[in-house]
């Protein structure tokens, strides 16, 4: 994508009201902007990286068979009183009435909705255990929105929902999940701690947090060290012992936010050496709440004996918009943004120094139409600007590569890359600097060797 055609407007100054990074440097490098308190309009930047984000998610959910479905954002309110949240969830819940005086909500979440689908649908224990999905957006009417999207009333969430015949079907339905959140957030590039958690509004008895260690956290998070090392699973295993087995070995540790931190225990659990305490973001959610939806709303089936039973069910969120800012957070620097590469919204950010040089030029467009043959997501500076506001932008932009053609470059058949993250530089014959920037910047890259810089 040639810059000079791309619509990416950015600030100059933080606007006052933005308090932490994550809003502050969305405002700045052009990935939003706000439309009223709490609600943003995404700019092609930030959906860029929103859509790698749900990319990854959606890829963990089919992995373990979930099944995507989309559901309304506008729910009745009938099915909310017929599960007994309708008067429960409180003042966060925007209700509102249809032209013919029928009682309607913008859905903050969809165990109603999808509960209804289910019990019109399904009459047979052969018909489950299934999981349900589907990314959407949502709305809670925060009292307080603050920290940008961190914060916001407006979101877009992945919710799945499990149906069981039994508590033992669903707690391996919770599992699986858990372990494919794991390795969603591992795939971001984040180290994300799963803690026990309250059910909240939601209800149930069993419930995990998934908490991003950063400095500018809600809460705070205690736990054992090693979970912060210790990797997800390669697969997430079908059987159900297995699945359990992987699950316990992230649960055996310590590991609570400030909500139900108990020090003692920490103390007694965790040694000295491995305590460790930080301010933490939440990203994701699971609940398993058994018969509290399927048995006031009549979802049942008939198990092989005739009976009919309520089903089982759980609910699974993950804040796709959310982790947007929680990713900067965890990853970024005094310049700006620093993507990991499975989320970034281009791969290299290329500049051509001097525009007007016909050599430079040429040679910019050369590596540009050879990029895009590869496949390679490029965001070319193709602009008559300066060389200073132009590595201003890739720096506060965040793109895990930076490539540079400069006169002295063209002369040579070089390009100058440099790796975001680390800083490291080095300068390549430009048909290896295609083939480097086909991957993730080594941890080597920029060691002392031939052409380097």
């Amino acid at each position: 994508m040639r810059l000079s055609r791309y619509f990416l407007p950015l600030l100059k100054e933080t606007p006052s009201e933005a308090r932490i990074a994550s809003h502050r440097l969305m405002l700045r490098a052009g990935l939003v902007r706000q439309s009223s308190a709490g609600i943003y309009s995404w700019l092609p930047l930030g959906l860029a990286v929103m859509q790698k984000i749900a990319a990854i998610v959606r890829e963990e959910q089919n992995r373990i068979g979930a099944l995507e479905m989309l559901m309304p954002t506008i729910q009745p309110a009938a099915l909310w009183q017929e599960s007994g949240r309708y008067e429960d969830y409180g003042e966060e819940m925007l209700r509102l009435k249809d032209r013919h005086g029928v009682a309607m909500l913008y859905g903050p979440t969809n165990e109603e909705q999808v509960t209804q689908i289910f019990r019109d649908t399904v009459r047979s224990w052969r018909d489950v255990p299934r999981l349900l999905y589907h990314i959407q957006w949502k709305f809670r009417d925060e009292i307080r929105p603050r920290f940008g999207v961190m914060r916001g009333r407006e979101f877009l969430m992945k919710d799945a929902y499990s149906f069981d015949l039994d508590e033992a079907g669903a707690r391996r339905a919770y599992h699986k999940m858990f372990l494919a959140y794991l390795r969603s957030f591992h795939r971001m590039g984040l180290t994300a701690v799963p803690v026990a958690a309250d059910t909240g509004p939601i209800g149930g008895d069993l419930s995990h947090e998934f908490v991003v260690p950063v400095a500018s956290g809600e809460s705070e998070l205690f736990c054992h060290a090693d979970l912060l090392t210790l990797p997800p699973p390669a697969e997430v295993p079908e059987d159900a012992a297995a699945a359990a087995a992987e699950v316990e070995r992230f649960t055996q540790f310590y590991a609570a936010s400030d909500a139900r931190h108990d020090a003692a225990a920490f103390a007694r659990r965790v040694p000295k050496a491995a305590q460790f305490c930080a301010r933490g973001i939440e990203i994701g959610h699971i609940f398993y709440f058994g018969e509290k939806y399927s048995a006031p709303m009549g979802c049942r089936v008939q198990d092989e004996s005739g009976k009919s039973r309520a089903l089982h069910c759980g609910s699974y969120g993950i804040g796709i918009s959310r982790l947007v800012g929680a990713i900067i957070e965890a990853s970024h620097d005094a310049r700006g943004i620093i993507w990991p590469w499975a989320v970034a919204p281009f791969r290299v950010g290329l500049v051509c120094l001097q525009p007007q040089d016909d050599a430079c030029r040429r040679q910019c467009e050369a590596f540009y139409a050879h990029a895009q043959a590869a496949d390679i997501e490029v965001l070319y500076d193709d602009r008559e600007e300066r060389a200073g506001p132009k590595f201003h932008q890739l720096d506060l932009t965040g793109l895990p590569w930076q490539a540079v053609i400069g006169p002295r470059e063209a002369a040579a058949g070089q390009v100058e890359l440099k790796a975001r993250a680390s800083g490291a530089r080095r300068t390549l014959p430009w048909q290896e600097a295609l083939v480097q920037i086909q991957s993730p910047p080594p941890a080597d890259f920029g060691s002392q060797a031939a052409g380097a810089v």
